[in-house]
């Protein structure tokens, strides 16, 4: 098993958090690392990074638009920038730049967009995004990382600085459970499974891969015995993995902190449809936008909690059994 007790996740830090910590420790072996940020350095947690590399940290103010383009400049120049801030201004405010300045010339640009999702809580819907998984899918080129917890991001971050080319990640705000094992390997472009299960597969990323691993739980008591699988790279996504598991199970819920009419689930199905058809159900915020509150009522009132993939996957189940 991959996770650190069968089912006991421990709260760690939040996702922005190690994305703060893995620059500081890329900067410092890696001079040509660079970072920017859009008047959100404490938030965004790049303020480690600018306290001890002043000279390669650049304040663009609030303009996430010009950032993009500011960030592809440097990347032009053979630097390895990590442009960040709120995943909501970081893609609609600066979307045409990402589109015309990094994706049409695939530079080598690293984008970090985080208080991603609605667990950003009492900000409210205007800083909320829940649509940036769908946006940063659509720029061609760009690969698309949702680490689930502190130690996929820190290696992802890592991994995104070695690559060459255009890559999103996406990182939350608050504190989320503590899923992997210091010594867990990840791969770009390689899902993981863990928990195996031979009924229903639970596909989730970010915050959805905690909830996921608590209702394989609950469905194990009921004698549902359920699969989780962690995307953590939304793009390219594991073809192979998703094929596997829709032929074992025959039912898939995608659960995701993302609206589901754009984010991983559509792209899931698209996998599922074009090689081994099955059953399948989709958790996320469906057509609107959250409200002000805290982040655990947030994810109560809109549906993303392990009680409502526990739901989703027996619907699934049930279509399954009715369609054999």
């Amino acid at each position: 098993m991959a996770i650190n007790t069968k089912y006991e996740l421990k709260l760690g830090a939040a996702t922005r958090e190690a994305f703060g910590k893995a620059l500081v420790e890329l900067g410092r072996t890696n001079p040509n690392i660079v970072a920017l940020d859009a008047d959100l350095s404490k938030s965004t947690m790049t303020v480690g990074f600018q306290k001890e590399f002043p000279e390669r940290f650049f304040e663009c103010g609030i303009a996430e638009a010009n950032m993009a383009a500011i960030a592809a400049g440097l990347a032009s120049a053979g630097k390895i920038p990590f442009a960040s801030s709120f995943s909501a201004f970081m893609l609609n405010k600066g979307f045409e730049q990402l589109r015309v300045t990094a994706a049409f010339p695939r530079v080598n640009v690293k984008v970090v967009g985080t208080h991603s999702g609605i667990s950003i809580g009492e900000d409210g819907p205007s800083q909320m995004s829940v649509e940036d998984l769908s946006l940063a899918c659509s720029l061609a080129g760009f690969t698309v990382l949702s680490p689930a917890d502190e130690v996929s991001m820190v290696a992802l971050v890592k991994q995104a600085a070695a690559m060459f080319g255009p890559v999103f990640i996406r990182a939350g705000r608050i504190k989320c459970p503590l899923i992997y094992a210091a010594d867990q390997t990840f791969t770009i472009g390689k899902a993981i499974e863990l928990v195996s299960g031979t009924d229903v597969t639970l596909i989730a990323t970010g915050l959805l891969v905690a909830e996921s691993i608590k209702a394989a739980e609950a469905l194990e008591a009921e004698g549902i015995s359920a699969a989780v699988l962690d995307i953590h790279t939304i793009k390219p996504l594991d073809r192979e993995a998703i094929a596997k598991a829709a032929q074992k199970t025959r039912a898939l819920v995608v659960s995701e902190e993302h609206l589901v009419d754009s984010g991983l689930g559509v792209r899931v199905a698209q996998i599922v449809s074009e090689t081994t058809p099955a059953a399948m159900e989709f958790v996320g915020v469906v057509d609107t936008y959250a409200e002000s509150g805290a982040p655990d009522e947030l994810l109560d009132k809109y549906g993303l909690r392990a009680v409502n993939v526990v739901a989703a996957a027996k619907r699934a189940l049930a279509r399954k059994k009715a369609g054999s």
